[in-house]
């Protein structure tokens, strides 16, 4: 979510046992479960795509929420569906990547309220600027170790 002040980030940690799938996720104080579904996995919790996307979807609508408030208008709800999958890159027109299958993520978004065409085309450009979806359309650098 955009703030002007930042938080300490939270401290993830992320267990399973070798024989499956299905992973505890600590988060600070939360605990949630990801999984793999029955074809692969045992369904205790969501996959780690799914996972992907309700972090992009709660903080698209987080951002977007938060324009809103700043400015007074009359937005009642927003609702974020979102869709993972892996296409082409032929079928890509707007795609640097012309080779192999990229991931796709199809955003939808509803906005209820009383707002002007104008102020609903502001919070859709605004949600590309969640920062979860600057995350991921940035260049990312993940160094893994061994401790």
């Amino acid at each position: 979510m955009a703030t002007t002040e930042q938080a300490e980030p939270a401290h993830v940690i992320v267990h399973g046992k070798a024989a499956g799938f299905a992973q505890e996720v600590k988060i600070d104080s939360h605990e949630l479960y990801a999984d793999e579904p029955v074809s692969y996995g045992t369904d205790t919790g969501p996959t780690p795509y799914d996972l992907l996307l309700a972090a992009l979807g709660s903080c698209t609508s987080m951002t977007i929420g938060l324009y809103a408030r700043k400015r007074s208008w009359p937005l009642e709800s927003i609702t974020v569906s979102l869709r993972h999958s892996k296409i082409h890159a032929t079928d890509c027109e707007e795609c640097e990547t012309k080779e192999g299958r990229i991931d796709r993520i199809e955003l939808d978004i509803q906005l209820i309220g009383s707002l002007t065409s104008e102020q609903r085309a502001k919070l859709i450009e605004i949600a590309g600027k969640c920062p979860v979806h600057q995350t991921l359309t940035s260049e990312i650098n993940i160094k893994t170790r061994a401790i």
